[in-house]
């Protein structure tokens, strides 16, 4: 993340195409990589990570950095880095006009059939070859955390129990695979009115939010599961915080939280506007 503020405060600072080039690229790379390692990282999550606590509670790791990139974590943080993909592009084709616009919505199709595609093999996948987790013991969540005291077993397909046992929460997976394709169409549209611009936008809000609800669901109760040793996953209770602590965070959220949402909506709605093409080539030193 560090190269972003880098790239964009001097890039600008030399009027040279390589120069330019190169921070864009400097750009590229530190925009692309962290969405790529958050995906590959609730692929693990998905998969269980190897690690167990001793008698003392202390947690011992005991995979291997490689053995965290498997099939499964790439294709994950593909669809991660797609949903990213889709986000930027709808949002540069509602915020922009002529060459950037068409060339986001180009990009953006694409985009949207790749992660729609990626979506559902990763469905598959956890259908077909990555066990899930299973709690079989009794659940004391009024009780002391313990992590390591409860019965935990893997089963292939297990991750689907939650939608088994609630068909309706089905709805959510299908909106992941469903929205993106809307936003196609959307983007496939020649004259592409405000409306139409808004609802892509929308519509890739909307796949953002089923795809990390849907692995969300799947997961639910486990925040961390091991697949070294099964009974050690931590449940969200075993990762609760104290009654005061949580007590604190809600005051503390209740009054900032609309703090933030109100001047966030406000500097969107003062920066509001479509940047052209002339505006750039006007401020070519400023602007970027």
């Amino acid at each position: 993340l560090f190269l972003r503020p880098l790239a964009f405060d001097y890039r600008s600072k030399i009027d040279s195409l390589k120069w330019r080039t190169n921070w864009d690229k400097a750009l590229f790379v530190g925009s692309m990589v962290p969405p790529l390692v958050f995906g590959v990282a609730f692929g693990n999550l998905l998969q269980g990570v190897p690690f167990s606590f001793d008698s003392l509670m202390r947690v011992t790791y005991t995979g291997s950095f490689f053995a965290l990139f498997t099939p499964f974590t790439l294709l994950t943080g593909v669809v991660s880095v797609c949903m990213m993909l889709l986000h930027g592009s709808t949002w540069l084709v509602m915020r922009t006009d002529a060459d950037v616009a068409q060339r986001s919505a180009n990009i953006g199709r694409v985009i949207s059939v790749v992660l729609a595609l990626a979506f559902a093999l990763a469905g598959v996948m956890v259908w077909q070859s990555i066990d899930g987790y299973l709690v079989i013991s009794t659940i004391d969540t009024m009780g002391q955390a313990q992590p390591t005291i409860k019965e935990v077993t893997t089963a292939s397909g297990a991750w689907l129990d939650n939608y088994k046992e609630t068909p309706l929460l089905w709805l959510v997976p299908a909106v992941g695979v469903v929205a993106p394709v809307f936003v196609a169409f959307l983007l496939s549209i020649k004259s592409k009115s405000t409306p139409v611009k808004v609802f892509a936008f929308i519509g890739s809000s909307f796949t953002i939010i089923s795809i990390i609800l849907t692995a969300g669901i799947a997961m639910f109760p486990f925040v961390l599961p091991s697949s070294s040793q099964p009974n050690h996953s931590l449940l969200m209770w075993d990762t609760v915080s104290s009654e005061g602590t949580l007590g604190l965070m809600l005051t503390v959220v209740a009054v900032f939280i609309p703090i933030i949402i109100g001047y966030t909506l406000w500097c969107y709605k003062k920066m509001w506007r479509t940047v052209t093409v002339a505006e750039i080539e006007q401020n070519n030193h400023t602007a970027y």
